[in-house]
């Protein structure tokens, strides 16, 4: 009888176990795909593509028992050789080959130019193809960085007495209401896809004080835009015990601190690839609502059209002041207007048309959205009876509120459109794996 004891050890070496130099002049096994083959007449180099990188490989003819004509890009492989220093190579190392097991043969040539730097071709073209386009380096790059900012996420949480918390995504209905619900059939009964996690995050608040979770939210708006998605991942927090929502703003900075040093030690590679500059989080400026509204018009001579909102355009505008004046690239909107904020926000009692509420802007774009929440469950009632809304669906909900809630809040971000400010890309599709718009469901 056989037993498993335990991760089962490999012959094969990754590249950070090939740059230790006590490996220099020794004989080693590799694996990877062939990213790439630089055929030089006499000797070949075969670019092997592993998750660390790329390893190079070098192929002389008549040396090696595998004919280079059987060697393909796509073509995965066992590799036996010599490791040697060469300074011009990735990671300043490479493999002089001289056996090979193919482990598996593409059986068409590759579709798109994954070996360059910057593949030439459209985002439908990269999307339709995804599992391919992401073989390339740059591509694949950009969802390790996202790797790390969830896992700064995550880590930086725990270690502020977080817990984290698993909701459903099907509910009886959604925690802000509106017409930008998928609904559906759930065994003859109507059901909704969650918008976000907002009502079990509050609850479990008073359970375990501060909870957060990564997980999709769905939003069936009839968008178009390089910055929406209907289907995309939230980081949601919530915390309990808080004096004021600046707790919340506070929590986030140290997240974004956190975060980017994160990045820098574990991920400097990754940036490195993509041409990265860190954003500044040392001192995230705030703002009032109106105040960024009358800053904006002032100084660009803006109209403003809604007083409830931000459009796009001034979202950009504010960020560009920042910018500018500050030499910031976030900012924290605060105190955005009641009548566009969900029933369980908390009004600001010195003025009730305003909310104790923000978003944090990234470069210009609108990241967080969050702020405090009302608690108490006369209060939560009378809201709700103000808005002209029924309480029909939020009975286990509200039970939370009967029987004692601290003062809490949170927020949530959108971990693509952070990523997408981040790397420097324009369009939100680029940085989600399998995006899922008004004409995508596919792949």
């Amino acid at each position: 009888m056989e037993h498993v004891s335990g991760v089962i050890k490999k012959e094969t070496k990754e590249i950070s176990e090939l740059v230790e130099p006590e490996l220099v002049g020794q004989t080693v096994k590799v694996n990877g795909a062939v990213h790439v083959i630089r055929d030089m007449g006499e000797i070949a180099f075969v670019i092997l593509r592993k998750r660390e990188g790329l390893l190079q490989c070098v192929y002389e003819a008549g040396k090696v028992n595998v004919p280079l004509s059987e060697i393909k890009e796509g073509t995965t492989l066992e590799v036996t050789g010599t490791v040697k220093e060469e300074e011009k190579a990735p990671h300043g190392i490479e493999i002089s080959m001289t056996d090979v097991t193919i482990l598996g043969q593409p059986a068409e040539a590759m579709p798109l130019a994954i070996s360059k730097w910057k593949m030439n071709a459209s985002l439908d073209a990269k999307l339709n193809m995804r599992a391919i386009s992401l073989r390339n380096i740059r591509e694949r790059a950009k969802f390790k960085i996202q790797e790390g900012i969830e896992r700064g996420f995550r880590e930086f949480l725990y270690e502020q007495g977080f817990t984290e918390i698993r909701t459903a995504k099907i509910g009886a209905r959604g925690a802000e209401g509106g017409a930008n619900l998928f609904r559906l059939d759930y065994f003859h009964k109507p059901a909704v896809l969650a918008q976000s996690p907002q009502f079990y995050k509050q609850m479990m608040v008073g359970v375990y004080d501060r909870v957060f979770e990564t997980g999709p939210v769905f939003r069936a708006e009839k968008h178009n835009t390089k910055r929406h998605l209907n289907e995309y991942t939230s980081l949601d927090f919530e915390m309990g015990y808080i004096d004021s929502f600046l707790d919340i703003c506070g929590m986030e900075t140290g997240f974004l601190q956190y975060t980017m040093k994160f990045l820098q030690e574990h991920y400097s590679e990754e940036l490195k690839i993509l041409d990265v500059t860190l954003p500044k989080t040392d001192n995230i400026p705030m703002v009032r609502f109106d105040d960024a509204k009358r800053m904006v018009s002032e100084k660009y001579n803006r109209r403003i059209k809604n007083p409830y909102d931000l459009e796009p355009e001034e979202e950009a505008l504010i960020g560009q002041l920042f910018k500018e004046d500050y030499d910031a690239d976030f900012v924290f909107v605060t105190h955005y207007p009641s009548k566009k904020r969900p029933f369980y926000a908390m009004d600001d009692p010195a003025d009730p048309k305003f909310t104790l509420s923000f978003d944090l802007l990234f470069h210009g774009m609108e990241i967080t959205t969050g702020g405090q929440r009302i608690h108490d469950y006369q209060m939560l009632l009378d809201k709700i009876a103000a808005r002209g809304m029924t309480t029909e669906g939020m009975d286990s909900y509200l039970e939370a509120f009967k029987h004692g809630m601290p003062p809490h809040g949170g927020l949530g971000i959108g971990l693509e459109r952070l990523t997408m400010k981040l790397v420097g890309e324009d369009n939100v599709r680029e940085t989600t794996l399998f995006p899922r718009d008004l004409s995508r469901l596919e792949p």
